[in-house]
Parts: C-alpha cells; structure tokens; sequence
C-alpha cells in the first residue's frame, strides 16, 4: 500500500518545474503558476533511464538547493479522489533511480495562495548528480536518448512551455539555442 501524506485542506499539490509542466500524466484539477525558494531549476541530473542510458547518459533538470535562488513553475492540484494513484505514479516516475528525493515544499502561487506540494529535488550526494557548463550541457543534450525519448526534445518542450506560461529562464534558452545549433 502506498504512504500518502497529510495534504491540507485544498488537495494534493505537484510542483512542476520541467516534463511535469508538460507532461504530469495523472488528472489535474488546478493549473497555476507558482515559486519555490530555496531551489533553483538546473540539468544537473544525470539521465539513465528517461532521456538517457547507463553507457551514455542524458541529462534531465532537478531542483538543486541554493538558498537565495527561487524557481518559477507549476502548482499542480490532483483531482479529488486521484492522490494514491497519483503518488503511486509519480514515484515510479521520478524515484526510478533514487537520485531525487520526495520533499513537501511550500510554494508561492501566483493568485496569492501558499500552498504545500510534492517536489522532486536532487540528491545531492548521489552519483548522478552533475555540476557542468552549459556548453558541456548543450553537447550531451543535443545527442542523449532515452526510454522517454531524445533529450533534446525534453529540453525543448520544457522550454516551450514554460515561455507559454511567461516564465523566462535564460539558460533554458541558450541550451534550446546552442543544441539547435549542435544539430
């Protein structure tokens, strides 16, 4: 039986900040913009599995803590009645490789509401977390693939997204610029 944790009242909330924006795969009630601080929004994740593999890895993003940093994306409320499954699913999803850690974060919607949500945030301790320029960023992007697909395509819906949503990341937009150029 899976654990669900005590939601407040008002449901369970996901905060997306990358394929969750475009892809959350379990039925979603509410949509809003939101910030997390204390985390920022980077590809240092190693991909094994989703945008990558074991012998040649891919990179997908996570939320690296950095105190003074605050990362813009998507409270997601699970629909009444969903929240079991949806943890079911998301931990198949994300905790494939225990590079991330399950964490209740408290996020700044932009209706005023706070709201606790599940987030996904990298481990920093384990061994496919990944510190690397943006250069070196773009050149495993642009060829990485997947059980999930190519990574360039993750890095483009995301980016695509999220500029729908009027959420800026520069660095998202060099990599979408630079791999493009990579061809």
């Amino acid at each position: 039986m899976t654990h669900v944790p005590e939601f407040q009242r008002g449901g369970m909330w996901v905060f997306g900040y990358g394929s969750l924006v475009w892809n959350p795969e379990f039925p979603v009630a509410e949509r809003v913009v939101a910030s997390l601080h204390g985390y920022a929004r980077t590809f240092c994740m190693r991909s094994v599995h989703h945008r990558g593999t074991h012998e040649d890895p891919g990179l997908v993003l996570a939320l690296d803590a950095q105190p003074a940093a605050r990362c813009s994306g998507v409270a997601l409320r699970v629909e009444n009645g969903h929240e079991a499954a949806t943890l079911t699913a998301l931990r198949a999803r994300e905790l494939i490789s225990s590079a991330y850690l399950e964490r209740m974060v408290t996020l700044d919607l932009t209706d005023g509401r706070v709201v606790d949500a599940v987030a996904y945030v990298i481990d920093a301790d384990h061994e496919q977390y990944c510190r690397l320029s943006l250069e070196e960023q773009a050149q495993i992007i642009a060829r990485a693939h997947g059980g999930r697909g190519p990574n360039d395509e993750y890095l483009m819906n995301t980016a695509a997204h999220l500029r729908e949503l009027g959420i800026g990341d520069d660095d998202l937009e060099w990599l979408c610029n630079r791999v493009a150029a990579i061809g």
